[in-house]
């Protein structure tokens, strides 16, 4: 093992000890200790689920990123493993990028972006950003491999390669930002993972989509073909863009060989306050997966004063349904639940019902009939933080966050799905909320920082009635 990443895990477990745990989640990845944003090299080999992300054991800040580790036979009950790569080569001097992994006969194997600053740290005016190799014989330990793509001439940011295997090649999507500060995804065909030709540009950003494609993926879904990716510098229009960055899809068909033929441009994917970097994966049984990181840049991030930064999403899978990608939890995240309560269907008339005194991890499922709901506004609150209700002046669902000590108040909304029922699924954990209505038809993930004696659970309506025909919550656990 070499030294720096010796000194990294040192540093890791020196900080683990000393964590706090207010906001640590229950069934949540997130780092042992120190920063964590992007997922990488999510891939389920030989038997095992591998989580890597963007890390920086050293501090709760952002700084030269490694990659950190987990393992799960489940996707939901994860198991830290040691740092899997530190930067310090002449081609990743200041910081292992994201990437992805591969099974390649049988050798676990790392693409990432190897970064340098070629005028001092932080200064994105000149950087130099290639795709590089590292492979493990046991899944836990990895060895360099050096540089195995470089940019194409007048592309500088060049990031986050994604890599598959299909048609008897492989194919890697790379994020990049042309010489006109538009992004674009570009495609490279290999032979193997050392030898890569430029096939084409598989997308490109049109005027206002964006200055640089983050993330990218690209797989079949259903019988169709979707690009995701992560742009920066997309707009706020109206209720939609609203985050700093943004993360979402464009749906087409595609054949290897000929061009990504897009049918719809780019839709966003959540529309909560902490949804970024999506990568997707294929589960045991092929179904197609996605895992997020749970912030945003830029951020308050109140864990922070417990030394320790990010956290995942839980796993999703993805289905294409009425033209619509929809996301609903892994169905292995069942597994989770613990003591049932099934709620009693009631009509709340301008009152609060509590459902919990302290929703530490929790699900909940509630089913609302719409057609005989009048009040203004209905739904749960947790504390005095969280909010999460239908306004029925405005036909939108709202989840609204108000933690004013750490300078936190705002909120996110998405329009109510058609008919007369919404069915609202949701995952509570000690610093998140994951939001799923109708059945994925949209989903809200956002950091959330309610105080421990402050978690109370509860329904409630304000000025008219509210109809909960249906209800059921459980306590969640990973032991």
């Amino acid at each position: 093992m070499n030294t720096k990443l010796e000194r990294a895990q040192l540093a890791l477990n020196q900080a683990t000890n000393q964590r706090g745990n207010a906001f640590y989640p229950n069934f949540h990845l997130a780092p042992p200790a120190g920063w964590m944003n992007d997922p990488n090299g999510l891939i389920y080999h030989q038997g095992v689920y591998h989580a890597f992300y963007q890390h920086h054991p050293f501090s709760e800040n952002w700084g030269p990123m490694h990659w950190g580790h987990a393992t799960s036979k489940d996707m939901v009950r994860w198991q830290h493993q040691p740092v899997a790569l530190a930067p310090g080569e002449e081609f990743d001097r200041d910081g292992c990028f994201s990437g992805s992994a591969v099974d390649d006969n049988g050798t676990l194997s790392l693409i990432y972006t190897g970064h340098v600053w070629l005028n001092g740290e932080g200064n994105d005016s000149a950087i130099r950003e290639v795709q590089c190799l590292a492979t493990s014989q046991d899944g836990i330990h990895f060895t360099k491999q050096g540089v195995v793509l470089t940019p194409p001439e007048n592309i500088m940011h060049f990031r986050d390669p994604k890599v598959w295997q299909e048609d008897g090649h492989w194919w890697m999507v790379v994020g990049a930002r042309d010489a006109s500060d538009c992004g674009q995804v570009l495609l490279y065909k290999g032979t193997s993972l050392r030898d890569w030709t430029f096939d084409r540009v598989l997308a490109k950003a049109d005027a206002g989509d964006g200055y640089m494609w983050e993330c990218p993926d690209f797989f079949p879904l259903g019988d169709e073909h979707i690009l995701m990716c992560s742009p920066q510098g997309i707009r706020t229009q109206g209720h939609d863009y609203q985050n700093l960055f943004q993360s979402g899809y464009l749906r087409g068909h595609w054949q290897p060989g000929q061009n990504f033929e897009i049918t719809q441009g780019f839709m966003e994917l959540d529309h909560g306050h902490d949804f970024y970097a999506p990568q997707s994966f294929t589960a045991a049984d092929g179904r197609r997966i996605i895992i997020a990181w749970m912030d945003m840049w830029e951020s308050v991030m109140p864990s922070k004063e417990e030394g320790w930064a990010g956290c995942l999403t839980l796993p999703r899978g993805l289905t294409l349904r009425d033209g619509k990608v929809r996301m609903m939890p892994a169905e292995e995240v069942c597994t989770l639940r613990r003591e049932h309560r099934p709620l009693t269907p009631c009509v709340l008339k301008s009152s609060v019902q509590q459902l919990s005194e302290n929703a530490q991890a929790t699900e909940i499922i509630l089913q609302w009939d719409l057609s005989h709901s009048d009040a203004e506004r209905f739904g749960i609150t947790l504390g005095d933080g969280l909010c999460l209700f239908v306004d029925k002046q405005t036909q939108r669902l709202f989840l609204n966050r108000d933690y004013s000590a750490y300078g936190i108040q705002d909120s996110r909304n998405v329009a109510l799905p058609e008919g007369n029922l919404l069915e609202l699924r949701v995952f509570i954990d000690r610093s998140s909320v994951e939001v799923f209505v109708n059945q994925g038809e949209k989903t809200l993930s956002s950091r959330i920082y309610p105080q421990p004696d402050k978690r109370a659970l509860s329904l409630f309506a304000e000025k008219g009635q509210a109809m909960l025909s249906q209800g059921d919550s459980w306590t969640l656990s990973t032991e």
